[in-house]
């Protein structure tokens, strides 16, 4: 029996899992959206979660402590002035993986790690599609004229 086996290293060294989880967390934060394996999203999503947490609180040691796993100063402050605020209400639960299916080449489970409150810019793809098609009308009557 395998207890207490507390993180799936991903068949990967300590420093390459390292640097990946790192990059990752800051891809969706950066994004609000990514999409990796099933592996990858669920060890993803324990470091995110609790870098959530931190950034409820907007303290210069919760500042610090995030900045030591993010890296990138934009970001940083996505998750301090935006993401945190957002998540004030919530208990937990800031992550949620969708299982895609299987990926073409070696047969991976793909997932999309997302925020809970990720919303899909449909509205914008359709207002933007809308203005084109009024633009392409007006065009041929300005021609006309």
């Amino acid at each position: 029996m395998n207890h207490k086996i507390g993180f799936n290293p991903l068949s990967r060294t300590t420093a390459h899992r390292r640097a990946m989880t790192r990059n990752m967390v800051t891809s969706l934060f950066r994004f609000e959206r990514i999409t990796t394996t099933k592996a990858k999203a669920l060890e993803v999503r324990r470091y995110a979660e609790k870098l959530i947490t931190r950034s409820k609180v907007d303290s210069v040691h919760n500042r610090r402590e995030a900045a030591k796993f993010i890296q990138d100063e934009k970001v940083l402050n996505k998750l301090f002035t935006e993401i945190g605020p957002r998540m004030k209400d919530r208990k937990g639960g800031y992550t949620r993986v969708l299982k895609l299916g299987f990926r073409q080449g070696d047969a991976a489970d793909v997932a999309i790690l997302e925020l809970v409150d990720y919303k899909l810019d449909t509205d914008a793809k359709d207002e933007k599609a809308k203005s084109n098609d009024k633009a392409k009308t007006a065009a041929p009557k300005a021609a006309n004229k």
